[in-house]
C-alpha cells in the first residue's frame, strides 16, 4: 500500500517554525480511521511503563533462576530506565525526520526483539543487555504515541483521547504491578520469570500487523536532518544526570557519582550552545532552543518534571508495607488499588472539566495531591497503619495525578508547531522519566535516613511519613507553578 499523508488536526497556539521546515510536515486531511489507529497507539503507550513495574514484582524469581547479585538485579532496572530516559528526546526527533508510522513500527520491532531476548536470556548479563535495548525500543517508540495524537485527532476531539491516554498509561503502572505477581504466581507453561518479558510478544505481533495496515505515514520538513552532535551531547549529559541517580544510592554514593553529577551541567550548557549555534546558521537542530521562550512551555514542562514525585511513594510504600508491616507481596499490590482506581477514573472527566475550568484544572489536580498526600501523612502519624481514611487519601491522590497528566500534554502540545511534536512528546516523557529517578534518588534517601537501624513497625510508619511530606512539598511547587500558568492565560485573555 503506497504510503499517504495527513495534515495536522489543528494549528499550535504561540507557535515557533522550525529553522528547517520549508512546509508543513502533514499534507492531507485528518485520519477517518483515527479511532482504529488509537488502539495500536495505546498499545504502544501500555507496553513502556508496564515492563518497567511488572520487573520489579520478579527480581526476586529472577534472581534465583539466574543465580544473579544484588547487583545485577540493580542494572536490570537500571539499564532500562537509563535507556529510556535518555533516549526519548532523540526518539521523538527521528519521529519528527524519518515518519511517525517507521519510528513507531521500529521502535516497537526493536522492543519485541528485546522482550524475547530477556526471555531466553541465560545468564544476568544476557538479561541486562537485552533490558538495555528494551529502554532503546521504548524510547524510539513512546514519543511518535502523543505526536500522533496530536496529529489525528481534530482540537475538538484531541482531549478525550488525550484522556483516554492518561487513563491507559496510568493504568499500565497498577497493571504491571499485579500482572507480575499473578505470572510468578501461575508460571504458565513452567515460564516462572520468563513468562513477564514473553507476553509481550503476542502482543507487539498483532500492534505491528495493525500500524503496518492502519498507520498512515508523515512526511517530514524539507531539509531535515539528524542533529548528530546535539544527540551524542544531550545524550551524554543525561546519562552523566541519570546513571548516577539511579545507582548512586545503592552503591553508597561512591566518588563517581558525584563526579558525574558535577559534569552534567556543564555538558548540556555545551549542548545549549551548539544548538543556538545551529539555529542561528538556519540548522535543523534536535531541540529547537526557541521552545524555551514560550513561558507557557517552560512551566508546563516545569510541572510535568515534577509531576512523578510520586515515584518515591511507590517505592516506599511498598518497603513500608513489606517490610514494616510485613504484609505480603500481594496484598501490598492491592493496597496500592484506590491509587490506580482514582489514576484511571480521573482521565475521563478531564475534558468535560476543562471546558469550566480551562488551566484551571491544574489547580484542582494539584491540590487534590497536597490535600490527599497531607490526609495520608495524618493518618500515618495518628495510627501507624493503613486505615480507610488513609485509601480515600491515596485515591484522592491517583485522581489528581489523573487530572494533571493529560491536562498537562494537551498544554503542552498546543504550545508547539506539528514539525516539533515529536521532540516535544520526547521531551514531556524525558521530564517525566528523570524527574521520577532524581525523585527516587532523591526522596527515597530519605525515606532510609529517617529509619536508620530501626526496624519496628512505628518507625517505619514515620520514615514513610517523611517521605510523603517531601512528595506533598514537590507538588507544593506543583500547585504554585500552575497558579502562575493560570494567572499568564486568564492575562491572555
Amino acid at each position: 500500500m503506497p504510503a499517504r499523508t495527513l495534515t495536522p488536526a489543528g494549528a499550535a497556539t504561540g507557535s515557533i517554525p522550525h529553522p528547517a521546515a520549508a512546509k508543513p510536515v502533514e499534507t492531507c486531511g485528518v485520519d477517518p480511521r483515527r479511532w482504529l489507529v488509537f488502539p495500536v497507539l495505546l498499545a504502544g503507550a501500555v507496553l513502556a511503563p508496564l515492563d518497567f513495574f511488572i520487573v520489579n514484582v520478579a527480581l526476586p524469581a529472577i534472581q534465583t533462576g539466574l543465580g544473579t547479585t544484588a547487583a545485577h538485579l540493580q542494572l536490570v532496572i537500571a539499564a532500562y530506565t537509563v535507556a529510556y530516559a535518555v533516549l526519548l528526546v532523540t526518539g521523538g526527533r527521528l519521529g519528527d525526520i524519518y515518519g511517525r508510522k517507521w519510528m513507531f513500527m521500529g521502535g516497537m520491532g526493536i522492543f519485541a526483539f528485546a522482550s524475547a531476548l530477556c526471555g531466553f536470556a541465560t545468564s544476568a548479563n544476557l538479561l541486562i543487555v537485552g533490558r538495555l535495548v528494551q529502554g532503546v525500543g521504548s524510547a524510539i517508540m513512546v514519543p511518535q504515541v502523543l505526536a500522533s495524537i496530536r496529529m489525528i485527532f481534530p482540537a475538538e476531539e484531541r482531549g478525550r483521547a488525550l484522556g483516554i491516554y492518561g487513563a491507559v498509561f496510568g493504568f499500565a503502572a497498577i497493571l504491571g504491578q499485579l500482572a507480575g505477581g499473578v505470572l510468578i504466581a501461575l508460571h504458565p507453561f513452567g515460564l516462572t520469570w520468563r513468562a513477564i518479558f514473553l507476553v509481550n510478544l503476542p502482543i507487539c505481533g498483532v500492534a505491528l500487523i495493525a500500524a503496518a495496515k492502519l498507520f498512515r505515514q508523515t512526511v517530514p520538513p524539507e531539509g531535515a536532518r539528524l542533529d548528530l552532535p546535539g544527540i551524542l551531547l544531550l545524550t551524554a549529559s543525561l546519562v552523566l544526570l541519570v546513571y548516577p541517580a539511579v545507582e548512586g544510592r545503592e552503591a553508597g554514593w561512591p566518588i563517581w557519582a558525584f563526579i558525574c553529577l558535577a559534569a552534567a551541567l556543564p555538558v548540556f550548557l555545551l549542548f545549549l550552545y551548539v544548538e543556538q549555534k545551529m539555529t542561528a546558521q538556519g540548522g535543523a537542530p534536535l531541540l529547537d532552543i526557541r521552545l524555551f521562550r514560550n513561558r507557557t512551555f517552560v512551566l508546563g514542562l516545569g510541572m510535568t518534571f515534577l509531576l512523578y514525585s510520586a515515584a518515591s511513594f511507590f517505592l516506599t510504600f511498598a518497603i513500608y508495607l513489606e517490610d514494616g508491616l510485613g504484609w505480603a507481596p500481594l496484598a501490598t499490590s492491592l493496597a496500592i488499588l484506590p491509587f490506580g482506581i482514582g489514576f484511571f477514573i480521573a482521565p475521563f472527566t478531564a475534558s468535560t472539566l476543562t471546558r469550566y475550568l480551562g488551566v484551571g484544572i491544574l489547580l484542582a489536580a494539584y491540590g487534590l495531591l497536597v490535600a490527599g498526600f497531607a490526609s495520608v501523612i495524618g493518618e500515618l502519624l495518628v495510627y501507624g497503619v493503613p486505615t480507610n481514611a488513609m485509601y480515600g487519601g491515596l485515591f484522592c491522590c491517583g485522581f489528581g495525578m489523573g487530572l494533571s497528566l493529560p491536562s498537562l500534554i494537551r498544554i503542552l502540545l498546543q504550545e508547539v508547531p506539528p514539525q516539533e511534536s515529536g521532540v516535544a512528546a520526547g521531551m514531556i516523557n524525558s521530564a517525566l522519566q528523570i524527574g521520577a529517578a532524581l525523585n527516587v534518588a532523591t526522596v527515597g534517601g530519605v525515606f532510609f535516613s529517617v529509619l536508620g537501624n530501626r526496624s519496628d513497625s512505628w518507625s517505619y510508619a514515620q520514615a514513610f511519613a517523611a517521605t510523603l511530606g517531601c512528595v506533598a512539598a514537590g507538588y507544593c511547587i506543583s500547585l504554585v507553578l500552575a497558579f502562575a500558568l493560570w494567572r499568564r492565560k486568564a492575562g491572555d485573555a
